[in-house]
């Protein structure tokens, strides 16, 4: 049998789907599992052993546009899938299924394609998104305690990490990385308080602080001094995954690295703004605490948060003060 998972979100979400390929896997044991995904999912899905092939669709980018969709369809037809498991829920994701005539289409009711499906799974809202990617196979009977996401730095990504570790004494301090981007303006914690939390945290000679993100995030003009490592823009998704599982405590955003780092045992402080734990993205972790202004009727202001706060006011940041998150890493 062969199943095809069909997923291009952020890379948040594609780490969040791990556990779904496991579940796909023990249901269906002698399956051969692909999964359609971005470039970047590509990325951090490398070396997963339950996957035979990871088919990258750079749909904003060289793929973008109806010709490469109809390759893509092509495709996909051509390789004879089974099953579609679908938790995108647009009509383009639905449409690659239909149109490359997968006998078996399952994926969300609320789906924009959902017409397109012939098994649809109710999407539970109150669910954390782990479990609800697991009702898509009928196993959202879980927790955190009993189900872990996956995520498999290779030989690769382990040497450059290693490297880093032995090039900078990391054995001797405790690591504290920051990551302190995001694509989206209200759900980033204010620069300056970040740079505060730095300054404070530098204080204590046991700790090393690592600053990490995306080349995107280079123009963030974060505090450096000699307690603090620069590696914004510097690793591979998967050398990201690496450096957070050794590491003892990550502070950032709701944005990817609080999910790669819910794969491993690493300290999780999770700072939310314009986003609530309350829409099921937060961290998959024991290890995590979620700091957020519960006091604001205004939260949710979106599902991805935007460029700039509705309210005019950024309560749901700005009132999250520095001595509050260090009392957090102090605990």
């Amino acid at each position: 049998m062969k199943i095809l998972i069909i997923h291009t979100a952020f890379i948040g979400d594609i780490v969040l789907s791990t556990p779904l390929i496991r579940a796909v896997k023990e249901k269906y044991k002698n399956s051969e599992i692909h999964y359609l995904t971005t470039p970047a999912g590509k990325a951090i899905l490398k070396n997963n052993p339950n996957l035979k092939k990871i088919i990258s669709y750079d749909k904003n980018g060289e793929n973008n546009g109806v010709k490469e969709l109809f390759k893509l369809i092509k495709y996909v037809k051509d390789e004879n899938f089974d099953i579609a498991i679908i938790p995108h829920r647009y009509l383009k994701s639905s449409l690659i299924a239909f149109g490359a005539k997968i006998k078996t289409r399952i994926g969300y009711s609320n789906s924009e394609g959902k017409f397109l499906l012939t098994e649809k799974i109710g999407y539970q809202k109150s669910k954390h998104e782990v479990q609800r990617l697991l009702s898509l196979v009928g196993k959202d009977n879980i927790n955190i305690k009993n189900t872990k996401l996956e995520l498999y730095p290779g030989k690769k990504e382990i040497t450059k990490i290693n490297k880093i570790w032995k090039s900078n004494n990391l054995d001797k301090y405790k690591v504290i990385v920051i990551a302190p981007g995001s694509k989206w303006f209200t759900k980033m914690w204010p620069i300056e308080y970040y740079n505060e939390l730095i300054e404070k945290l530098s204080l204590d000679l046991n700790n090393k602080i690592i600053l990490v993100g995306g080349n995107d995030e280079k123009y963030l003009k974060i505090s450096e001094n000699e307690k603090t490592l620069n590696l914004i823009g510097e690793t591979s998704l998967l050398e990201l995954a690496e450096l957070l599982k050794r590491s003892d405590l990550l502070i950032g955003n709701d944005s990817s690295p609080l999910h790669i780092a819910s794969a491993f045992d690493t300290e999780i402080i999770a700072i939310f703004g314009a986003t609530t734990k309350s829409l099921g993205f937060y961290p998959w972790s024991q290890n995590a605490i979620v700091l957020e202004n519960k006091g604001l009727e205004c939260r949710p202001c979106g599902l991805h948060g935007g460029d700039s706060c509705p309210e005019k006011h950024f309560k749901c940041m700005l009132e999250i003060k520095p001595d509050k998150v260090l009392e957090l890493i102090n605990k």
